[in-house]
């Protein structure tokens, strides 16, 4: 009755969502209450684990998420990400251009949302297919592919930043397991999406619609800030640099390389995941305001706390979800029932990995889709049958899987690059899933050789 429970409890997040159209936040609540009620925890009790769930994760990755908003909405709307873009691949040699064009948008969407950067670059991308004489679906893909991987499994974005709180694990690890498997991901992902269109895959005549794209003017009208590029790469690398010190220094303590039992209070402070973001957000203001005034500036970065506002309340509800599980049991029982006798890390993984899919084929949103199977997976990952690592990953990668026509990266991709519907799910939907398969296939060999 628990695991009968918990799948209507999906379902109707999924039929409220869907059929409803109510705000995935609210559903994710109404099932919280139908969970709580049903599994005989009480009304009051239901309420208060909805509620310190929310405020747990809220504190814990609240402002994290917001510094990180901020930072990206002051990369792009200094032109500090164009900055970036344009230094990359520019200086990228005649062959790599593609592969430049794609790491470039990895970094990107490492503080910036998929479809800032995908407007970023696209202009790039169709001025780099006429370079080098190649059909612009080459250009799009790997675009396409570098961007969506490091927003799914890189800090700061929303979901693997939350990862670390939701499953209990260091936010280091998070990264430094992000920004490795993410770059061979993006690397293998493109070299074989490459292939695939060497192949024939692409069928101008369907998967086109032969109109004019409205990007193809926009490169003349950006004015590309006169900074050097270390200084328009600073509130992405010094985040992330702070983050990994304190994960870095931990290893070498346990290594004997360093003595002491515990990191030093400085260390401590400073890849403290608040104050590394709080310092990238510092670094962005002042890199902006060399080409902003002190009121654009602020104005920027109130537009992206908008923007933020419906992440920060998703994975709010994911959190509330997740303190209901853990109050009732459920998840506790659903990994004796199911990997008790077996202890099997593969089968939880690919477990996370198809709760993640469901929510992703069904309401479109990776979020949700991510938050949604780690909190449902969250009893799983203390069990110590898997390191919580592959349970992360598992969801990350279940939530990038098959984004099509109800996903707004879907038609954004569709409708800047002229492609016809066809056209985009073999774009975007193909290439997100090369990405998804590639996560999972390397998650299943980590789980498997180190759980």
């Amino acid at each position: 009755m628990e695991t009968l429970h918990l799948f209507i409890t999906i379902a109707l997040i999924l039929l409220l969502i869907l059929y409803f159209k109510l705000n995935p936040a609210i559903s994710l609540v109404v099932g919280c209450i139908y969970l709580g009620l049903t599994m005989g925890l009480g009304m009051t009790a239901t309420v208060d684990a909805i509620g310190s769930g929310f405020g747990n994760i809220m504190a814990a990755i609240g402002l994290p998420i917001g510094f990180g908003v901020i930072i990206g909405q002051l990369m792009s709307d200094s032109n500090s990400a164009h900055k970036i873009a344009y230094t990359m691949v520019k200086s990228a040699p005649r062959g790599a251009g593609l592969y430049a064009l794609g790491l470039t948008g990895f970094l990107l969407s490492i503080p910036v949302f998929f479809d800032v950067t995908f407007v970023i670059l696209i202009p790039l991308g169709v001025a780099l297919a006429k370079t080098l004489q190649k059909p612009l679906p080459y250009a799009i893909g790997a675009l396409v592919i570098g961007a969506a991987t490091s927003h799914t499994i890189v800090p700061p974005t929303p979901n693997p930043l939350a990862a670390a709180s939701i499953l209990g694990f260091d936010i280091g690890l998070m990264t430094l397991a992000g920004l490795v498997v993410g770059l061979i991901t993006a690397l293998v992902v493109m070299k074989l999406y490459f292939l695939i269109l060497d192949m024939g895959l692409w069928n101008p005549s369907k998967d086109e619609l032969h109109v004019q794209t409205l990007v193809n003017s926009e490169s003349a009208e950006i004015t590309l800030p006169d900074i050097p590029l270390w200084q328009a790469l600073l509130p992405i690398a010094l985040p992330i640099l702070l983050i990994l010190s304190g994960t870095v220094y931990d290893y070498a303590q346990q290594s004997g390389l360093i003595g002491g039992e515990s990191l030093p209070s400085t260390v401590a402070f400073l890849s403290d995941r608040i104050v590394a973001l709080l310092a990238g957000a510092i670094a962005a203001y002042v890199i902006a305001g060399r080409t902003m005034s002190r009121d654009e500036c602020d104005k920027s970065a109130s537009r992206g706390l908008q923007t933020a506002g419906l992440v920060l309340l998703v994975t709010g509800a994911g959190g509330s979800l997740g303190s209901v599980i853990q109050e009732t049991g459920i998840g506790r029982m659903l990994v004796d029932s199911l990997f008790q006798e077996t202890g099997s890390p593969f089968a939880m993984v690919l477990l996370t990995y198809c709760l993640a899919l469901v929510f992703r084929v069904a309401q479109g949103s990776g979020t949700v889709a991510g938050i949604t199977a780690m909190t449902i997976m969250a009893g799983a990952a203390s069990t110590g049958i898997v390191n919580p690592l592959w349970i992360a990953l598992a969801a990350l990668s279940g939530g990038i899987s098959i984004g099509h026509v109800n996903d707004s990266g879907f038609w954004i991709t569709t409708q800047l690059s002229g492609f016809s519907v066809r056209g985009g799910f073999k774009t975007y939907t193909l290439a997100e899933l090369m990405v998804s398969l590639t996560i999972l296939v390397i998650t299943l060999a980590g789980a498997t050789l180190w759980p």
